[in-house]
């Protein structure tokens, strides 16, 4: 992790009131368009922050077959923790979602991602953490998800369901590199960190509370991940 994270863990020790800004929740509708898909396996690729926190709620969301973190919007060269923390590589940290369309939607999942997963009204920042990488972006793997994904941002801000304007970015998947073995999971594995504990927990909790049909206690893991005492 790096140090801004651990400096950030401690800050919120001291004071934990910081993590009030990750209980923040809107409850917003769910998409007038929706996919109809009779795949048996689609991908949407989804940054919002933080990709611990993304990846966290969707694998506890039922349908969602595998939840991958990683990194999309530039080039394999720069596909690393360490070179994306810069900001100026043109990658977010994002989460490959792959979700059976016969028990999940499109639709749902992306009204998961405007309900608890991030706050779509922050530029190019997520909470505690700012920059590029931490863009609000949704990549579609097809014109029908595009449509979807594109209408939906229309209608919540047309009927105001955020203060502010949407600043989310729709575009086609170009690319996505999984991160690093030892973000995967990461939630799972260090439910006690600071970090994952004020800021990322609350995601799930509120999944379970706002989604109670949509959630399952156990996720979908990448690995054979171990919860940490």
């Amino acid at each position: 992790m790096k140090l801004r994270h651990l400096l950030l863990a401690a800050a919120i020790v001291l004071s934990p009131g910081l993590a009030l800004a990750a209980e923040a929740v809107t409850m917003v509708p769910p998409p007038a368009l929706d996919q109809k898909s009779s795949a048996k396996s689609e991908t949407v690729v989804l940054a919002g922050g933080c990709f611990w926190g993304v990846q966290g709620v969707y694998q506890h969301m039922k349908g969602v077959t595998s939840a991958v973190s990683g990194y999309s919007g530039g080039t394999k060269e720069t596909a690393s923790y360490e070179i994306v923390s810069g900001g100026d590589t043109g990658h977010a940290e994002a989460v490959e979602v792959t979700f059976d369309p016969k028990v999940v939607s499109l639709g749902k999942i992306l009204q998961v991602y405007f309900s608890v997963v991030h706050n779509p009204t922050e530029l190019n920042r997520q909470g505690p953490d700012s920059g590029t990488q931490y863009r609000s972006a949704i990549f579609t793997t097809g014109a029908d998800q595009e449509k979807v994904a594109t209408a939906y941002i229309g209608q919540l801000d047309k009927a105001k369901a955020f203060s502010k304007p949407i600043v989310t970015t729709v575009s086609q998947l170009v690319k996505f590199y999984p991160a690093e073995a030892y973000h995967q999971d990461y939630a799972t594995i260090h439910p006690t960190q600071p970090y994952i504990a004020y800021y990322d927990l609350p995601k799930i909790e509120n999944l379970s509370k706002l989604f109670p049909e949509d959630y399952r206690k156990k996720p979908v893991l990448v690995g054979d991940a171990k919860p940490s005492n």
